[in-house]
């Protein structure tokens, strides 16, 4: 089982914050880092000194490590037109020397539209333009250099593109898709996801949309092994109980409630409960979703009393 460590950085984070956890988690050897892409805090805390840029995060990233994956959950579909976001993308995975995993979504917090002045049409719209966003992107990158790319869409429409720069990653980094849509985001893995993320759920209802993208990869004809099965929970553990409510506080969260919906505990009880996700999901990746990100020695502790006992 591959671990990766997910930041929130909208919460509260500097460039340096992020830069020293995702070295830490490179050091303990997890196998990426990945952040969010979000412009406005949610729920308590200042997010102070404010939001920062994803893609503009994982190009400092890319030249600061050396090993660890970089990527994102999810690029939001609303905050970039596809074209000069296929250039970002690739450009950034030459800078990292082909690092990069590339998940979009298509954007749901309406809050930090508003407060940036960012368009946030109706869902059925935004899902829209998220499924040509895909078609474009891949397009962009799976032409052979020398030829050009036109595609003509409802939202987008590109004529005679060089298709330039392609990423260092052939055809192109991976796809990630990911959410709990019953019907047309199982469609849309089945079509271009490399892996597909369950966000925060139980374990039946991972189970549920696991199945959906099995049965659309078969309906298009595709291999359902093909595509890698993962989750994000919230991480929280440590050695004895008083910790472990300390670190739970220190995130807003009650332990219990923890035990309940995250990854959280002793290390053998994250060990158990990750088991059980595994013989049920067929899960191959598990992202730790870190709040407090001042606290590496949390990230240094999963990796030596967890990872091995279950990868």
């Amino acid at each position: 089982m591959d671990f990766r460590i997910f930041t929130e950085p909208q919460q509260g984070a500097t460039y340096d914050d992020l830069l020293r956890v995702a070295r830490c988690a490179e050091d303990a050897g997890y196998g990426a880092f990945f952040r969010s892409d979000h412009y406005l805090k949610m729920g308590g805390g200042t997010g102070l000194p404010g939001p920062t840029d994803a893609w503009i995060t994982l190009a400092g990233l890319a030249r600061e490590t050396s090993r660890i994956r970089l990527g994102t959950l999810m690029t939001a579909g609303t905050f970039r037109h596809p074209g000069p976001l296929a250039i970002s993308v690739a450009q950034v995975d030459h800078m990292s020397g082909g690092r990069v995993e590339f998940g979009l979504g298509s954007g749901w917090f309406a809050e930090e539209h508003t407060a940036y002045g960012i368009p946030f049409p109706d869902v059925r719209e935004r899902f829209d333009r998220y499924a040509e966003q895909l078609a474009v992107i891949t397009g962009l990158w799976q032409t052979s250099e020398g030829e050009t790319f036109s595609y003509q869409g409802q939202h987008y429409q590109l004529t005679d593109s060089p298709a330039l720069p392609k990423p260092a990653q052939r055809p192109h980094p991976p796809v990630l898709i990911g959410g709990l849509g019953a019907k047309r985001t199982p469609k849309l893995a089945a079509r271009y996801a490399d892996e597909f993320n369950v966000p925060f759920a139980d374990i039946d209802t991972a189970v549920t949309q696991f199945e959906r993208v099995a049965a659309a990869c078969a309906e298009k004809g595709r291999d359902p092994r093909s595509v890698v099965r993962s989750v994000v929970m919230v991480g929280c553990v440590a050695k004895d109980e008083a910790r472990l409510a300390e670190r739970a506080a220190a995130i807003g969260r009650e332990a219990e409630e923890l035990r309940r919906n995250g990854l959280a505990g002793s290390p053998a009880e994250v060990v158990d409960k990750l088991g059980q996700w595994k013989d049920k999901t067929g899960i191959t990746r598990v992202y730790f979703q870190m709040m407090d990100l001042g606290d590496l020695d949390q990230i240094e502790l999963i990796a030596s009393e967890v990872l091995p006992q279950v990868s």
